[in-house]
């Protein structure tokens, strides 16, 4: 890959850009997903074969074909590889310490094993400072970027203390706009016994500590965790507190999740692994996101999601990676989108379309997930002609470099 100046003079500069404005021009793509349909193939991921895009400050301002590309200040050849818009990891849980490698290779041998699960990871980040704390989360940020992720969310939840939470929510605004309350992770230890007083610790001071550094509230409404009515209640108090809901529904039963996500206009509800046909048209007639994360199915031999049912019937669905240390260790969007291929159903269109646009969707933002005029410059390119080698070359580090916010990061 190259790079050379071109000077470029106002009146064959983009439009959108302003003058002062340094612009790049990505040429020789040999095929650009933009996730627009108004362009290229006027297909739901807008593929544009031989493609150029110009990129003005931390904005995309021009796509199209490579040949028709305007003069720029500067110039990259792509190589003839393809681009895709950054992956939005719309669901992760980064903010924890400790290890569970025991618990995985148990269930993975077949053996029984009686560590605490979640409680295990509680203990451990309880116990960590605030900057083993930071370090982590800087260190799966990074590799998830090196990878192409250039929008990440994540949550609390393994701190389950007035102190520890709002500490976990801290140390993640420190790195992400995209933050997550999940106090109603499991219940307390403590409070073991008396789950109503964990609910409203978790709806009263746990909030009012909570709230000023999230943007986002969720809870694990499921059987073991918090029922239909404790969830509605949780969601309830932080949306009274300016938070937007999200659920973990439905991943290990039947239950009030997906419903309950639609009921109060979720951002999403993730997991869906376990769907009746009212849960289905439920999610197809709202915009509420079907997040479905393949990590925990491969990670725990449990049984996958069925992205195909939901696209059919018209749900929005997301891909995300779940990223945590006991479920779904990976942070990898590229292996996700492999595993929603082979055994969820997806195309490979849809596919990266769910990683992208789907993930952006799921945290209600326009700026990213596509390449546009207009998005956020946010670009990966891919050691591969086509987006579909993400799911053809399964475990192959195929991103040759990213872009950022107009930045090259990679």
């Amino acid at each position: 890959m190259t790079s050379t100046n071109a000077h470029t003079t106002p009146a064959n500069r983009p439009a959108s850009t302003p003058a002062n404005t340094p612009t790049t021009a990505i040429t020789n793509i040999a095929a650009l997903v933009t996730n627009d349909p108004s362009l290229g193939d006027g297909s739901p991921i807008g593929l544009i074969q031989d493609a150029a895009v110009v990129i003005g400050g931390d904005r995309v301002v021009w796509v199209g074909e490579s040949s028709k590309a305007p003069a720029t200040d500067n110039a990259v050849d792509a190589g003839g590889r393809a681009a895709v818009p950054g992956f939005v990891d719309s669901h992760s849980h980064l903010v924890f310490a400790g290890d569970r490698t025991q618990e995985f290779n148990a269930r993975m041998s077949g053996r029984p094993y009686s560590a605490g699960g979640i409680r295990t990871t509680v203990a451990a980040t309880r116990a960590a400072t605030d900057d083993e704390l930071s370090a982590n989360v800087a260190k799966y940020l990074a590799e998830g970027l090196r990878q192409g992720t250039t929008t990440q969310e994540t949550k609390s939840g393994y701190g389950l203390t007035v102190a520890d939470e709002a500490r976990a929510l801290r140390v993640a605004a420190r790195h992400t706009d995209e933050v997550t309350y999940l106090g109603a992770h499991i219940v307390a230890p403590e409070l073991a016994d008396d789950p109503a007083a964990y609910v409203a610790l978790v709806t009263g001071d746990m909030l009012d500590a909570c709230a000023p550094y999230a943007r986002w509230v969720d809870v694990f409404c499921e059987k073991g965790a918090f029922d239909g009515d404790q969830a509605r209640a949780i969601l309830t108090a932080g949306t009274a507190k300016g938070l937007v809901p999200r659920v973990h529904a439905n991943q290990l039963s039947y239950g009030p999740g997906v419903q309950l996500a639609v009921e109060l206009d979720a951002a999403s509800a993730d997991h869906c692994t376990h769907l009746t046909d009212a849960d289905v048209d439920a999610l197809a007639h709202s915009r509420t996101v079907a997040t479905l994360l393949p990590g925990a199915e491969f990670s725990t031999r449990a049984r996958w999601p069925d992205a195909r049912r939901l696209l059919d019937a018209g749900a929005t669905v997301a891909l995300s990676t779940d990223c945590n240390p006991g479920s779904s260790f990976t942070s990898s969007m590229a292996f996700c989108i492999a595993l929603a291929v082979r055994d969820m159903g997806m195309t490979p269109d849809e596919a990266i379309w769910s990683a992208t646009a789907g993930g952006a969707a799921a945290l209600r933002r326009a700026d990213v997930g596509r390449l546009a005029p207009g998005a956020r410059a946010d670009l990966v390119l891919l050691d591969a002609p086509s987006h579909v080698h993400l799911a053809y070359r399964p475990g192959v580090p195929l991103t040759h470099a990213v872009w950022r916010a107009g930045e090259r990061v990679r």
